[in-house]
């Protein structure tokens, strides 16, 4: 909502709008009126709408046409003074102030306009069938009112309408000659609906229908009050109400009435409530609350989030099989301005046998989301309501942002649950296929990937001493031009070589030097496509020799070509070394340091199954 209202009152001399001024502030019509006052600004303290008011008042006599058309661009809402005794200062209304106020406004931002009909104690007849005409003639109107600066009749009423112009506008909810809402304001409430119906039966129940008065009026509906809102609903619509509770009709219905009743605040307290600014777009401060991010740092979903993603996901998953069919995605986006995950996030994830994002992979890929692009991910929690279903200040307290990585390794351990493996390796080495083994594809499911559909990133959980950690792989283009530091950025560095190719080591011997030998980033060499035959490879020395003169594990062989889901042992140690990298060379070479890694893999692994089995149970 507007930090402050700017009133500017224009019309025909003598018609009175300086004492209409006058007479709000000294609560008495002058007995002597000035030319015009000057500009008077009312504390937020003393207006309804707990909002600083500037009136500005204007004079012929006293001001040149650019000081009006300067003072027209400026104000937020225009009182067209005339007098209803003078049928001249009637007419131009229209002949001269409405246009005139056209040319010099913005034709995109539409000034509201207040008809004001002064010295309504000099006549015993009303104005407004002259004037209601002229209302229903120009849309930028939003009201008329007669009163009387000598009565003080309808003075307070007046600049109560004007600042209600401002800060709850009739144009952008409502089309007049329709008499229905717009486009825009159907498609928000629309969406504020969806988000509020928290168990997705297209339905608001009494439960929901309470939810969304407290959070958005502070205070819930009385079991009297309730039935008599759906009460109405029912008289007027046939299908408003079902199985007790308010439809979407319904819904809409409801606010289509506020607006015709002149009741559109509620509805601009609702709209306001779910992030949407004054024309029904949603507020940039709503989409991207502040979060401060020092360097080194990284960002990760807390677990109040992970709730409430979990909760959307129970919202939609409505086959109750774990996994969100193309449907239920589209449903689940469908508060969405657009569908934010495409074909890829189904190789970048777990899926089921029929290509489904699965609930694990659901929130792999917000984890991903989260880890590299936090602003996306703030934007994606606005869209869902984050702040307003959690009851959070903003989505930016879902986020916990890790304390700086150079702690971490002062500290010898983290408390991040996130860690980024980039995995190098030359054209047909077998990073594509070691990205998507982890998500537990073999080489046969792999080929039915589409080209256009390739993910060159990879995100799944692990078990490391019975701790789940998210490893998050991302596959480096090749070519040695194009390496940036970001390529760099990361917990631990993989290495893939072709056993099969003579030349395929090279390309991760030279990487190894250029860029990570004098780094503190622990390194893996794999040996991949392991079923093939193995052959010399063409370099100074063996990758055994290698990996022992530059203290690394010795090359884990690996394949993907496997009847069954390949085995996740190699990425067990990858996030055990990402968590611990100051583990020297010795306890690396260990076969019982990995024993106690995967063990603690495989029991969780196990008892991770039976809880998910039980929740969903419950479900």
């Amino acid at each position: 909502m507007r930090k402050d209202v700017r009133i500017l009152l224009v019309g025909e001399p003598k018609v009175g709008k300086t004492s209409l001024i006058m007479s709000l502030v000294s609560e008495e019509f002058p007995e002597v009126v000035p030319y015009r006052v000057e500009e008077i600004t009312i504390p937020a303290d003393v207006t309804p709408e707990k909002v600083p008011t500037h009136i500005v008042d204007y004079s012929e006599a006293e001001q040149t046409d650019e000081q009006l058309f300067q003072e027209i661009s400026k104000a937020n809402v225009i009182c067209i003074v005339y007098a209803v005794n003078n049928k001249t200062s009637i007419e131009k209304v229209t002949n001269h102030w409405i246009p005139l106020i056209t040319e010099n406004t913005d034709k995109d931002s539409r000034v509201p306009l207040i008809l004001v009909g002064n010295k309504s104690d000099l006549v015993e007849h009303s104005s407004m069938e002259t004037i209601l005409p002229i209302m229903n003639q120009y849309s930028e109107i939003e009201t008329c009112v007669e009163c009387s600066a000598k009565n003080l009749k309808n003075i307070s009423e007046l600049f109560y309408y004007a600042q209600k112009a401002v800060l709850h506008p009739t144009g952008p909810l409502y089309c007049p000659e329709k008499k229905d809402m717009k486009p825009l304001c159907v498609k928000a409430l629309t969406r504020i609906f969806k988000v509020s119906d928290l168990d997705n039966d297209g339905i608001l129940n009494d439960i929901e229908l309470n939810f969304f008065q407290r959070v958005c009026f502070n205070s819930p509906l009385e079991p009297q009050a309730l039935e008599d809102v759906k009460n109405v609903v029912r008289k007027n619509l046939m299908d408003g109400v079902q199985h007790n509770g308010l439809t979407l009709k319904g819904f809409l219905f409801l606010h289509t009435l506020f607006i015709q009743r002149g009741r559109h605040e509620t509805t601009w307290t609702v709209l306001r409530r779910f992030g949407y600014d004054d024309d029904l777009e949603l507020n940039q401060d709503y989409l991207f609350p502040p979060l401060k991010i020092p360097p080194d740092c990284t960002t990760e979903l807390n677990h109040n989030a992970y709730l409430f993603l979990q909760s959307v996901f129970d919202k939609h998953d409505k086959d109750r099989d774990c996994a969100l069919s193309p449907d239920e995605l589209r449903d689940l986006f469908d508060v969405f301005p657009y569908m934010p995950w495409g074909p890829d996030v189904n190789n970048t994830v777990c899926t089921n046998d029929q290509g489904w994002i699965t609930y694990q992979g659901y929130l792999s890929q917000w984890t991903l989301t989260t880890y590299l692009d936090v602003q996306r991910c703030l934007e994606y929690l606005g869209y869902l309501g984050y702040s307003i279903i959690a009851e959070q200040e903003s989505q930016a307290a879902g986020i916990t942002v890790t304390r700086a990585k150079k702690i971490d390794l002062q500290k010898k351990q983290t408390q991040r649950n996130v860690f980024r493996c980039n995995v190098f390796g030359d054209m047909s080495s077998g990073k594509s296929g070691f990205l998507q083994a982890f998500l537990g594809r073999n080489l046969v499911r792999q080929k039915m990937i589409k080209e256009e559909h390739r993910s060159y990133y990879a995100i799944s959980t692990t078990y490391v001493y019975g701790q789940e950690k998210y490893l998050l792989l991302h596959e480096v283009f090749p070519d040695f031009d194009y390496l940036t530091d970001a390529d760099m950025a990361c917990d631990i560095v993989c290495l893939v070589y072709d056993v099969s190719n003579p030349y395929s080591f090279e390309y991760c011997a030279k990487v190894f030097k250029q860029y990570f030998m004098d780094s503190k980033t622990p390194c893996m060499m794999i040996a991949a496509k392991s079923d093939l035959p193995e052959v010399k490879q063409m370099y100074g020395c063996s990758p055994l020799e290698f990996c022992r003169r530059h203290k690394m594990p010795p090359p884990q062989s690996f394949t993907c070509n496997t009847a069954a889901e390949p085995n996740r042992e190699i990425y067990t140690k990858l996030t055990t070394m990402a968590m611990y990298p100051h583990i020297i060379q010795e306890d690396l070479t260990s076969s019982t340091f990995w024993l106690r890694a995967s063990v603690g893999a495989t029991v969780f692994a196990v008892l991770g199954f039976a809880v998910y089995r039980l929740l969903l149970k419950t479900r």
